[in-house]
């Protein structure tokens, strides 16, 4: 967070993406703080509690948290994080509250594979599009149910990944 932060105070585009199911850790939450005063856009993708507020001016102001909650009991720990044009993706366990970071041994590891990379990021774009699961934190802290627009359907991010999970098994099979 922090080297996403300098880089882009330094004037280098950065952005951060961050998928879990907790956020509370009071250092991950201030480093985003830092991060959003800096002008980071920040996408997290928080599935339980989350212990900040977006969109506080001068604040969180460039910080963006959505909840997918639908069939899923969704595990991933998912970490994006873009400084120009390289994105290092981190994969891992634990969730960003202190019993995790602090307690316990916990493993998060870059991705460092190319095509893992891009299953990776075309991941984050299909969250990024949910208008069926998805949920929005407000600055005064209510969630607002996101909506598809006007003559758009919804988008079902756990139905495109159930989709390209069958699609690419299919696949397999034929390549045997």
């Amino acid at each position: 967070i922090d080297a996403v932060t300098a880089a882009h105070a330094r004037g280098t585009a950065g952005a951060i993406v961050l998928k879990m199911n907790a956020i509370i850790d009071a250092v991950i939450i201030q480093a985003l703080f830092r991060a959003s005063r800096a002008g980071v856009p920040i996408d997290l993708f928080v599935r339980g509690i989350c212990g900040l507020r977006p969109g506080l001016t001068g604040v969180s102001e460039t910080i963006r948290v959505t909840s997918i909650i639908g069939n899923f009991l969704e595990h991933t720990r998912l970490c994006a994080f873009t400084i120009g044009d390289e994105t290092r993706y981190l994969i891992g366990s634990a969730d960003m509250m202190g019993r995790n970071l602090d307690n316990r041994v916990e493993v998060l590891t870059p991705v460092e594979d190319p095509g893992s990379c891009a299953e990776l990021a075309a991941i984050i774009d299909l969250y990024r599009r949910d208008t069926a699961l998805a949920w929005r934190l407000s600055a005064d802290g209510t969630w607002q149910r996101l909506t598809p627009a006007r003559r758009e359907g919804a988008f079902n991010v756990h139905e495109a990944l159930k989709e390209r999970t069958v699609a690419r098994e299919r696949a397999s099979l034929t390549q045997v």
